[in-house]
């Protein structure tokens, strides 16, 4: 029997759940595509542009210092719009990052934008 791919909430370190992954796809609480998750669990922007790991928490963490990170890779193809849970569990309790290591759901959410937002959205003009 072929079972759905269920919406798994990812959290940030205050326990919200920000992200929903539906592997290899991340989306945002409107149900939008955000970025994708190798299985390495690497994340990257729908650009392709590497933003942190997957921790099994789950929560999504990345270096504070950003200047050797990985190369762009291509996203796959976007998937169709999905809809999150009105009510989600309860985050489990995580543990403290060290200083080196930020919750880019907290600190740098501008890292998991959307196609149409971000710092490199194409012009309409």
């Amino acid at each position: 029997m072929n079972r759905p791919n269920p919406l798994i909430p990812v959290y940030n370190t205050k326990g919200d759940a920000e992200v929903f992954l539906k592997y290899p796809y991340l989306f945002n609480r409107n149900g939008d595509w955000v970025g994708f998750v190798t299985p390495a669990r690497e994340v990257y922007s729908v650009l392709g542009e590497f933003v942190g790991t997957l921790t099994n928490d789950p929560r999504i963490v990345g270096k504070r210092a950003t200047s050797g990170l990985k190369p762009r890779i291509a996203p796959p193809p976007a998937p169709e719009k999905v809809f999150p849970p009105g009510t989600v569990p309860l985050a489990p309790m995580m543990p403290e990052l060290t200083h080196s290591i930020i919750d880019v759901l907290l600190e740098a959410p501008e890292r998991l934008h959307t196609l149409d937002t971000g710092e490199y959205r194409l012009d309409l003009d």
